[in-house]
C-alpha cells in the first residue's frame, strides 16, 4: 500500500508525550481535528505559521524545539522511514501514474482544481494522486478516466505511451530531487543542515522569518528582560525576517498611558534610536546577554541634556534612564 510523503519531520509527538499530554487534548486546544494532528505528528502534514505558534504555546516549547537535530535519536529514524516509502511508493507505480495523469491534464488545458471537481475529489486528494503520495482505488481510477474521456484502459495505455516515450522523465525525477534534498545533507535545497546540526533547516527558517520572539514583560515598575525565544508572537508584515527585531510587553503607566497595555512593542536592535523616538533601554550589554540572562529593561523617550548626552525618559514618576543599551522602537501593535 502506497504511503503519503513525509513532509514535516518533527518532535511534537514526543513533546506532547512528555508533557503527560493526549492527542485529542491537543487537537481540542489547537482547534485541529484528531485527524489532523495524527498526521502532524507522524510528518504528512505541515502546519502553517499561527498553527505552529499555537501549538508551541500549547505544548510550552520554543520553535527550535519541534524541528528534529541531526544529532537527535530520531533523525535517523525519520530519515530511513522517508526513504522506505518512497521506495514503497515508487515500486507501486504511483510516481508514474500521477505524473502521467498530471501530462494528461496539462495536454487538456486543465487546471488541477477544475479537475478535482470534475472527478469529485477534493483539491488536496486529487493533488496527492498527481504526486504520486496516494493510492488510487478502482472506482477512482474509472472516474478519472472519464474526466478525460477514456475508459480505465486507455487511460493507463496512455500513461504507459507517455512513460515509454520519455514524457513523464522530467517530471518523476522533478518529484524525486524534492524528496532527496530532504534527505541529503549538502544538497542546496536540503532539510538537513550539517553546519547548523538542524533536520528541516529550511523549514524552520522559513518559520522563523514569520515570527518574533517577546524578549521582556512588565514586573513592577520596571520590565524584565531575556534574550529568549520562548514565547513567539507573528511579525507584522513589514517586520517579516527582519534580523535583530523582537517585542516586548509594555508597562504602560510608565509611560503616561500614551501607550495600550494591550499591545506590543516592536524594537529593532540595529537601530540607533535618535532625540525624540521611543526606545528599549536595556540595563546590560544587549551583545553580550546569553539567553538564561535576565536584566531590566524599560521603554523610554529619547532625550538630551545639556551637555549633549542621550539618555531615556519615562513618568510616573518622572525619572531619568541611563541604562547601557537602547534600541529604537520601530512599531506598535495591538494583540
Amino acid at each position: 500500500m502506497a504511503q503519503e510523503e513525509i513532509i514535516f519531520p518533527n518532535n511534537i509527538r514526543n513533546i506532547r508525550a512528555a508533557k503527560g499530554m493526549k492527542m485529542t487534548d491537543l487537537a481540542r486546544r489547537s482547534n485541529l481535528s484528531l485527524s489532523a494532528v495524527s498526521k502532524i505528528e507522524k510528518g504528512v502534514r505541515r502546519l502553517n505559521q499561527k498553527q505552529l505558534l499555537n501549538v508551541c504555546t500549547i505544548l510550552g516549547c520554543k520553535l527550535s524545539d519541534i524541528f528534529i537535530h541531526e544529532s537527535d535519536a530520531g533523525a535517523d529514524q525519520w530519515q530511513s522511514e522517508i526513504k522506505r516509502r518512497l521506495t514503497d511508493n515508487e515500486d507501486g507505480g504511483l510516481k508514474i501514474f500521477g505524473s502521467g495523469l498530471r501530462k494528461i491534464r496539462q495536454r487538456a488545458e486543465k487546471t488541477i482544481a477544475e479537475t478535482a471537481k470534475m472527478a469529485g475529489m477534493t483539491l488536496s486528494v486529487y493533488h496527492k494522486i498527481e504526486v504520486g503520495q496516494r493510492e488510487v482505488y478502482e472506482d477512482e481510477i474509472d472516474v478519472l478516466a472519464q474526466t478525460f474521456g477514456y475508459t480505465a484502459k486507455q487511460l493507463f495505455d496512455e500513461i504507459a505511451k507517455l512513460y515509454n516515450a520519455g514524457e513523464l522523465t522530467k517530471q518523476i525525477n522533478k518529484v524525486k530531487e524534492r524528496v532527496k534534498s530532504v534527505l541529503e545533507p549538502g544538497n542546496p535545497e536540503s532539510g538537513l543542515d550539517v553546519h547548523g546540526g538542524l533536520y528541516g533547516a529550511q523549514l524552520y527558517d522559513n518559520a522563523r522569518k514569520k515570527l518574533v520572539p517577546v524578549f521582556g514583560k512588565p514586573d513592577g515598575k520596571t520590565i524584565k528582560l531575556k534574550k529568549s525565544d520562548e514565547q513567539m508572537i507573528v511579525a507584522p508584515e513589514a517586520l517579516e525576517g527582519k534580523n535583530g527585531v523582537y517585542a516586548i510587553v509594555p508597562n504602560a503607566k510608565r509611560l503616561g498611558g500614551f501607550i495600550p497595555e494591550t499591545s506590543y512593542v516592536f524594537a529593532d536592535a540595529n537601530e540607533k534610536p535618535v532625540v525624540g523616538d521611543l526606545a528599549v533601554c536595556i540595563d546590560a550589554d544587549f551583545t553580550k546577554m546569553n539567553p538564561d540572562d535576565c536584566v531590566v529593561a524599560q521603554i523610554a523617550t529619547v532625550r538630551q541634556d545639556s551637555h549633549g548626552k542621550i539618555y531615556g525618559h519615562v513618568s510616573n514618576p518622572d525619572e531619568k534612564i541611563n541604562f547601557q543599551t537602547m534600541h529604537k522602537v520601530v512599531m506598535i501593535v495591538m494583540k
